[in-house]
């Protein structure tokens, strides 16, 4: 048995970053020990992934970053596309490797941060914390007990919703024999994809040279596809939508994202608390989350060293959510075109502040600006029709 006064569960992206913004002593503030609790190689580790967010000027993480931009592109079905130039926000890329890469010697100096590798078997509520029982590697068991628990770990199934769609995609990390990206610009969403019967599809691109970049077919549908339907959407997509040609397959990417209406509770114990995409860092309506869980986390360590309860703010604001849920209803139902509307809105609102729009950094004013160059009709019969909705548990 072992003691900590923080103890995260879950080595991705939250439970990195909070581990990291609680390394090291900050003057005048407290110092909290912390055990970053990591599955060993196997299936409960994170898979490699890369996140995508938008900010502007220099950043906690520029060094680890594999690209930024400063333009993005949408496509219609048909026609021309629409540009955006994205200053002062800049676009960028980081890969999960490259992101520990960048903390875990911060974490290593750290002496008040301890990584351990074990399978978290539970996590209970005592007496003035939280107990979390382990099995290490070799298969001894051992016990935790800290005053806070963060757990990010992901959940075995999503509480009940009103509407829930997967943002699901598959992508090749690329090389070409000869140039065909544009560096400056990621194609953000490119609709000249076969679209699916439920929901939409599109193409995304992210350029990290002339010659290589990561070429991703995505859906926003009910179900994920089979492994041979990614294959063949990516392929289709690549080589008769890109016309790409002499392409090399450096690294391929799969993931399932959840966007959703369900609540995500951010506490669940006394003292046990959820971080990052299952504590609602996801915004529902795109499926971002890297800038919703650093906003996240970085208030839950501030509360911690300034001695105060770290209940972990929601990521998204109830207005945001509330948007969210009206814009997925209305794809769900196929009220709206989604190819149709998000085009809309790209060609008629400028791109920095759509992109603050989606990330829950407008006011009131501009929120209704946005929601005037959307098709008013189907998106006020779907608000209307919510409050009637029950919530079912998703498959």
């Amino acid at each position: 048995m072992f003691e900590a006064e923080v103890a995260v569960v879950g080595g991705g992206a939250a439970g990195l970053s909070l581990a990291h913004r609680l390394a090291g002593h900050r003057p005048g503030l407290r110092t909290p020990t912390v055990v970053l609790l990591e599955a060993p190689p196997g299936p409960l580790r994170p898979p490699r992934r890369t996140w995508c967010y938008w900010e502007a000027g220099p950043g906690r993480f520029d060094a680890a970053l594999t690209a930024r931009w400063r333009r993005v592109q949408v496509r219609p079905p048909h026609g021309h596309p629409v540009e955006g130039d994205l200053a002062p926000l800049r676009y960028k890329m980081i890969r999960s490797d490259d992101f520990e890469a960048l903390v875990g010697p911060d974490l290593a100096r750290s002496p008040n941060v301890r990584r351990v590798q074990a399978t978290v078997e539970t996590v209970e509520d005592v007496e003035g914390g939280a107990r979390v029982r382990l099995r290490a590697p070799d298969g001894r068991t051992d016990v935790l007990t800290a005053r806070w628990v963060f757990d990010s770990r992901p959940l075995g199934s999503l509480p009940a919703a009103r509407t829930t769609l997967l943002q699901h995609f598959h992508g090749w990390f690329v090389r070409t024999a000869r140039p065909a990206f544009d560096p400056d610009t990621v194609e953000l969403m490119d609709f000249r994809t076969p679209q699916p019967a439920d929901g939409l599809s599109f193409g995304y691109v992210l350029p990290t040279g002339a010659c290589e970049a990561l070429v991703e077919y995505t859906e926003f549908s009910p179900r994920p596809l089979t492994d041979s339907g990614y294959t063949e959407a990516v392929r289709h997509y690549a080589r008769d939508v890109l016309g790409l040609t002499g392409t090399r397959v450096l690294a391929t990417e799969t993931g399932v994202i959840p966007m959703t209406d369900a609540p995500m509770p951010r506490q669940v114990g006394a003292s046990v608390f959820r971080i990052g995409a299952v504590g609602g860092a996801t915004r529902p309506a795109t499926g971002y989350t890297f800038a919703g869980l650093q906003r996240q986390t970085r208030a839950v360590a501030a509360a911690l060293r300034q001695g105060h309860r770290p209940v972990p703010p929601p990521a998204h604001s109830a207005r945001s959510r509330a948007m969210d849920a009206v814009l997925l209803r209305a794809l769900a139902s196929g009220r709206v075109d989604g190819p149709a509307l998000f085009c809309r809105l790209f060609a008629r609102v400028p791109t920095p502040r759509l992109l603050r729009f989606l990330d829950g950094g407008t006011r009131l004013r501009e929120d209704l600006a946005v929601g005037l160059r959307t098709p008013i009709g189907p998106m006020l019969r779907s608000a209307l029709e919510l409050p009637g909705l029950p919530r079912r548990p998703s498959d």
